[in-house]
């Protein structure tokens, strides 16, 4: 199990006044608006979640840097638990023409409004019951979704992720190393459920029996 940042760049890249998300509005209610995973959290208010999600190919590096990894090929077949509107499915599909994408998730509203070339691919469900036979893929990933599920629900997500898949299975989840970092991500995340350090994360996979990788966010 190595500890892989795939993501790392990207998250690095917004800029975030911690205390104003929890002064400028009421923090609760924003939170309890988000977890419905519905239009607000995608292109509502910035308050309720990304404030606009719309596609502008930010993801690219990340399917690079995964098919290199990985050793993808135009046969393999990759599933993305918690893909939201499906953008890193695109990517992969233009970095490695001919894979086989597919993706999962909760939110109705996501898949309606995902990216058209990927949207026949993703099918609405939860982590915790993939509707796939096992050793299904060639490579299970799940990006900024693990964090949201509670902890009996997570242990049966990483388990699923370890069925399905018979290669690679990767998945990032936002942490803490420091008490300030466990404050600013108390402060800035509006679902996240699981709120654990990368040790606790790694303890969580053995339970499991997941052998895949992993990576953290961190909210310095």
């Amino acid at each position: 199990m190595d500890v892989i940042d795939f993501a790392a760049g990207l998250h690095g890249k917004t800029r975030r006044d911690y205390l104003q998300r929890v002064t400028d509005h009421d923090k609760a209610a924003c939170a309890e608006v988000a977890i419905e995973f519905g239009p607000d959290y995608w292109d509502g208010d910035r308050r309720y979640g990304y404030g606009g999600m719309q596609y502008d190919g930010r993801w690219r590096p990340v399917a690079e840097a995964m098919v290199e990894h990985y050793g993808l090929t135009s046969q393999s077949k990759i599933l993305d638990v918690g893909c939201g509107k499906g953008f890193l499915l695109y990517e992969f599909t233009q970095v490695c023409p001919g894979v086989d994408v597919t993706g999962l998730d909760i939110s109705k509203y996501a898949i309606e409004k995902a990216k058209p070339e990927v949207r026949s691919a993703i099918v609405e469900g939860a982590a915790t019951h993939l509707p796939w036979e096992d050793e299904s893929f060639d490579l299970v990933i799940s990006l900024m979704t693990l964090h949201n599920l509670k902890n009996w629900e997570l242990h049966k997500a990483l388990q699923e992720m370890e069925r399905v898949s018979r290669g690679g299975k990767y998945f990032t989840v936002e942490s803490y190393r420091t008490e300030q970092e466990k404050v600013n991500l108390l402060y800035w995340q509006l679902t996240c459920r699981a709120f654990h350090t990368p040790e606790e994360w790694m303890w969580l996979c053995e339970q499991a029996g997941y052998t895949g990788d992993v990576g953290f966010l961190f909210f310095e």
